[in-house]
């Protein structure tokens, strides 16, 4: 049986190896331009090299994102990188623009090409289309139900992949093709530089009553009915894999490598849970309190089982969920003194109850009862950002675990 591929974004060169090592099949990054993420670190073209090689000597895949809808003077900048990249082995480069694919089979001919879900792919035709074109992959829209998907997979070549989304923050407009952004803050969404204005809360303003302002509601802090919760379909794993869809994608460039660690490791537990025994599997629901345990909206299942409601909405705050804080990454570990070298994140300090866990396996919780400093010292706490720590653990961990605590 073909595993369906778990793909994580990676908004910077850490970010990637953090999802390889947390067990993502793919991932998938922007470079410095042409990427709907410019507001992302993203990666040099060196950093691009360095993440492909990473990726692939891992056997993992890596796909470059140029899925901006170009203007003429994109065109331009856009020629002159793709002779800068040609010779990188990126598996795939996802795309929306017809104009900046045909550039692409001109420069780099050998490319796999996968269609970005810019591209608003919600039927089988215009998938069909799209194969036919030489496009290898469809990222499909997010507005599908899983029937839906189930039809365009019956219906379309066998070697035609489909992508589609499962868990992260959702876009109000028709797969991201928006113009609040634009228009309220003169930056284009569709070239990598929303302004997010969907999370911006609104209050209603009567024509004939200038500069006073009233609430849609009874809440003085206004209301947020563009204001989507977030995708999560880790209950769902049996009926995505069923439904055909051969890459189960992340969304989150913008986040940290805490929440990438977590969310890939969550659903690369289910995935994996399911392969190893289709018949018998069950939920954990732990892989679910995992996914609250990253700063989150609460969670919806967006379009696949139903067209969303107000429930899926969130109209009281466009505040995130955030009961836990990323305290410190594991950068070493030394078995006989069970001392492990820690880049701090945020405060630790001596008497904290934190939890610690790292790629493919479970979290331990330990009290901190020793911090030293990069000389040796005992501190009290670490308080300063990247601060270099020693902290002894209660089990052993390896490089790429993480510390976190309660938020106050």
């Amino acid at each position: 049986m073909k595993k369906t591929e778990l793909l994580a974004p990676a908004g910077d060169l850490e970010k990637l190896k953090i999802a390889v090592e947390y067990g993502a099949d793919a991932v998938y990054f922007g470079g410095e331009s042409f990427g709907l993420r410019a507001a992302a670190r993203n990666l040099t073209i060196d950093e691009i090299r360095e993440g492909v090689q990473y990726a692939q000597e891992k056997g993992r895949r890596a796909y470059l994102t140029l899925n901006i809808f170009a203007h003429n003077e994109d065109i331009y900048g856009l020629t002159e990188y793709l002779n800068k990249i040609k010779e990188i082995p990126i598996d795939a480069v996802i795309m929306s623009d017809p104009g900046m694919i045909s550039l692409i089979k001109e420069k780099i001919p050998h490319a796999d090409i996968h269609l970005s879900t810019q591209a608003n792919t919600t039927n089988y035709k215009s998938a069909e289309f799209w194969f036919n074109q030489g496009i290898k992959r469809i990222v499909l829209a997010r507005e599908l139900s899983l029937k839906e998907i189930k039809e365009i997979r019956e219906r379309t070549p066998e070697n035609l992949e489909l992508e589609a989304f499962i868990h992260g923050a959702m876009c109000i407009s028709y797969s991201g093709r928006c113009l609040l952004s634009n228009y309220m803050a003169d930056r284009d969404a569709n070239r990598g530089a929303c302004a997010h204005p969907c999370r911006w809360n609104y209050y209603l303003v009567e024509g004939q009553r200038p500069g006073e302002y009233f609430p849609v509601n009874e809440d003085d802090r206004g209301t947020y009915f563009f204001n989507s919760k977030d995708l999560c379909l880790i209950e769902h794993i049996p009926k995505l894999i069923d439904s055909g869809i051969g890459s189960l994608k992340i969304e989150g460039r913008m986040k940290s490598i805490y929440y990438v660690a977590v969310i890939v490791g969550a659903y690369r537990k289910a995935i994996d849970s399911y392969y190893n025994d289709p018949a018998n599997y069950k939920l954990d629901p732990n892989w679910l309190k995992e996914l609250k345990k990253v700063s989150h909206r609460n969670f919806t299942t967006g379009f696949y089982f139903e067209k969303p409601d107000a429930t899926n909405q969130n109209y009281d705050t466009a505040s995130y969920i955030r009961d836990y804080d990323f305290l410190g990454l594991v950068k070493s570990y030394d078995e006989k003194t069970q001392l492990a070298t820690i880049e701090q994140r945020n405060k630790i300090s001596l008497g904290d109850s934190v939890e610690i866990f790292g790629p493919y396996s479970d979290y331990f919780t330990q009290t901190i009862d020793m911090i030293l400093d990069e000389q040796g010292e005992p501190i009290e706490s670490a308080p300063h950002a990247q601060q270099i720590i020693k902290i002894r653990m209660a089990k052993p961990v390896s490089e790429n675990f993480m510390i976190r605590g309660k938020g106050i």
